[in-house]
């Protein structure tokens, strides 16, 4: 089992660095998606990635050829929540589309504050995604997350607390709640957003006895001209030990450009990841992946 949280002061008088987790969102979206994360992750540019149960190119095989990197990289695999539009979920599930899929985020924000949204619907579908990641993997996952950060809305994220729990104990869930101050960052609406949604859920959180890391980095406008190697030291500011950024690279397929709206913007992370400048600047700002 992989946990969140820091490491101890070295031996000598150097302090020891602070240890990231830098995990890739998406994986089992598409082929590409899923051949850039586990290249980064075989030349140690990534310790975590979280898994999408319900995308049509996740597979058993993807999946083995994944947790075999893994344990040989020792990074961490997660479960990717997905309950928003185009995927379909496993169960039952309501309200979905008229073609049968979730709902998009924004129609998803807006019920999830309903007092009649089903918890129980919801909680199946959890469940079962947990199940679908236990039967690919053949173990729980090592920590949750969300794709489009589902899993901090209201009566979801109580689902998904109580489902891990359950399924590993050991196990962590990613809460967004970021180290960097308000007045520095006005111009990230999302990340305000998913900061404020993460209040809740992580005192949820530790009143039931579930980890959660300490603080969060990664969102930025995913304009076309975006630039995440200009990005990413801001998200090291104020970061500590322990924390998460989360991250999205990917090659452009057919199927990418089929099911998600962001695609260049991933083969721009991937070769920052890759690059010479990533390792030096986390030399230079003090921090390791584990």
């Amino acid at each position: 089992m992989v946990a969140a949280g820091g490491i101890g002061q070295a031996a000598n008088s150097d302090p020891a660095p602070r240890r990231l987790w830098l995990c890739a969102d998406d994986y089992g979206l598409a082929p590409g998606v899923n051949r850039a994360i586990r290249e980064l992750i075989a030349r140690g540019r990534l310790n975590a990635t979280s898994a999408m149960v319900v995308a049509p190119s996740f597979s058993r095989s993807e999946a083995l050829e994944l947790s075999s990197l893994a344990k040989e990289k020792r990074a961490a695999v997660g479960l990717h929540l997905t309950m928003t539009a185009p995927f379909r979920p496993l169960t039952a599930f309501a309200p979905v589309t008229a073609e049968g899929t979730f709902l998009p985020i924004a129609d998803m924000l807006v019920r999830s504050f309903w007092p009649r949204f089903d918890l129980d619907l919801v909680g199946r579908e959890v469940t079962a995604q947990i199940d679908a990641f236990i039967a690919a993997f053949g173990r729980a996952p090592d920590y949750v997350d969300g794709h489009h950060h589902v899993h901090l809305l209201p009566r979801i994220g109580t689902a998904v607390l109580a489902a891990i729990k359950g399924a590993n104990p050991d196990a962590w869930v990613r809460q967004c709640g970021q180290a960097t101050p308000l007045y520095r960052r006005l111009h990230d609406r999302k990340g305000i957003l998913i900061d404020v949604l993460s209040r809740r859920f992580r005192d949820h959180a530790k009143k039931i006895g579930v980890s959660t890391n300490p603080a969060f980095a990664g969102t930025y406008r995913f304009d076309p001209g975006a630039s995440f190697a200009a990005c990413f030291p801001e998200f090291l500011k104020d970061l500590p030990d322990g924390g998460v950024v989360m991250c999205h690279p990917g090659f452009v397929d057919a199927e990418l450009a089929r099911l998600d709206p962001l695609t260049t913007l991933r083969e721009k992370e991937f070769a920052f990841l890759c690059g010479d400048d990533f390792p030096a600047l986390l030399a230079a700002r003090g921090f390791a992946l584990a």
